[in-house]
């Protein structure tokens, strides 16, 4: 098949990933606002919010998992044009992401003493406690933002969802400043205040995009509640497609958290320069985040259609859209890696250490990306089992061991971690495409011979 029927997709599939990318890039850069606003503050501080983090994102990235089964399903219905079967697994969705936000605030809470026992100061956990007591209770409001958002991606309706993070980064950036610092006619409250600004933010976007979605005539039938109670049956289904998916994303999250401590265990300088090279590639990580989220939704009407020869097609389109844009960020790090380094930081040794991650991370751009748009695919063929073995696989049985063993001083030190990070995903890359070519060439064979039949 010639290269030009996967290209022409590319310009679809850039109209409903770029609102993504957009809100993706936008909790990125917050994020960066976040440190500089708190960094302001002190040492410990930065400290103290980057050990709240790393515990609230370990439950967040479970809570996204979840919500992500309601994507292909609401993909599926439209495809076959179902809108009660779309309007059921809406609401359930809406019903089940609430309940894990309050279950994900309970477990944040009794998992806050742990900090005690990890060996950090205890200043600094100190401070991170009430810090997490109020961001933990954001993921509430953040869980129900996301059955809205992940209905909105279904429906290939990307834009509301990026209309609202971008605005309520915007509120975050200003509470914060006026709630940390004590401006005008607010409190001081440093830590807290940073906490509060993020609740108020996460609070915003889920009114703000209820109300849009709401308000637009064609998304009113899905806001009728349906007659029939609430069935176990349609909870199961998104159970089956949601926890494989947030133990996926449990796995990554894992294995990029350990490259962080891994890097500790070396010295300040080789932490700091990881940090800087892991901060780089997550922001072209969000790009390919967006095309995953665009693979999702078209295989996934594809599938509701039963046009599978479409669909391998589109997928493939995805596959190739997604190589080509890291290939030229690969590139970026390569000629830029002693510059890139400037922006975080002035000390030599550092710069030298990340430049030196950076052409690794090069590399791992392209399987990273091609393996989360993979990911994507997979979830809009609904299936979520044997990737979640690949992924724990890929980065738990190949790659951290090879982090581990060659991240030693005495061996390859933070090149040795990257390098099990590269394997990792490359391995998780080939293993999910071999596995999307099966599942997509077994649906056309069956396809061309049921008419037959």
């Amino acid at each position: 098949m010639q290269l030009s029927n996967y290209t022409k997709e590319f310009k679809k599939n850039l109209n409903i990933a770029f609102p993504v990318m957009m809100g993706q890039l936008g909790h990125v850069l917050v994020g960066l606002a976040d440190n500089i606003m708190v960094g302001q503050l002190g040492a410990a501080p930065l400290a103290a919010v980057s050990l709240g983090n790393s515990l609230v994102f370990i439950a967040l990235s479970i809570g996204i998992g979840f919500s992500f089964a309601i994507t292909p399903l609401i993909a599926e219905a439209d495809g076959a044009n179902d809108i009660e079967k779309g309007r059921s697994f809406f609401q359930h969705g809406i019903v089940m992401c609430c309940l894990n936000g309050i279950l994900l605030f309970l477990l944040l809470l009794a998992c806050k003493p742990l900090l005690y026992h990890l060996g950090q100061p205890e200043e600094v956990v100190n401070l991170a406690m009430p810090y997490i007591d109020i961001v933990a209770f954001s993921l509430i409001p953040l869980m129900i933002f996301q059955a809205f958002k992940q209905f909105g991606d279904g429906l290939s309706q990307t834009k509301y969802a990026m209309y609202a993070t971008i605005i309520a980064n915007l509120v975050n950036v200003l509470f914060n400043y006026l709630l940390i610092y004590g401006v005008w006619i607010f409190p001081r409250l440093e830590l807290e205040g940073a906490a509060i600004g993020t609740l108020i933010s996460r609070v915003f976007m889920l009114f703000f995009l209820f109300y849009i979605l709401k308000s637009k005539k064609k998304f009113a039938t899905y806001f009728v509640w349906a007659k029939k109670s609430l069935q176990k049956k349609v909870f199961k289904r998104l159970w089956d497609l949601g926890f494989p998916t947030a133990l996926q994303m449990l796995f990554e999250v894992g294995i990029f958290t350990a490259s962080i401590f891994l890097a500790g265990t070396l010295g300040t300088n080789p932490q700091a320069a990881n940090q800087v090279a892991l901060n780089l590639s997550s922001m072209t990580f969000m790009i390919a985040v967006g095309i995953g989220v665009t693979a999702t939704i078209r295989v996934g009407n594809q599938k509701g259609m039963g046009n599978f020869k479409e669909l391998r097609r589109i997928a493939i389109s995805t596959f190739l859209l997604v190589f080509f844009i890291e290939a030229i960020f690969a590139i970026g790090f390569i000629l830029l890696k002693d510059l890139l380094p400037l922006i975080y930081i002035d000390n030599a040794e550092v710069i030298f250490l990340a430049s030196q991650l950076l052409i690794v991370a090069a590399l791992f751009q392209l399987s990273d990306g091609l393996q989360v748009v993979i990911l994507g695919a997979l979830r809009g063929l609904q299936d979520v089992r044997m990737p979640t073995m690949i992924c724990f696989i890929s980065y738990w049985i190949i790659g951290f061991p090879i982090s581990y063993y060659l991240g030693k001083a005495e061996a390859l030190g933070s090149m040795g971690i990257w390098l099990g990070l590269l394997a990792g995903l490359s391995a998780s890359a080939i293993m999910l495409y071999i596995r999307f070519t099966y599942l997509s060439k077994k649906m056309i064979q069956h396809a061309t011979i049921a008419p037959k039949m």
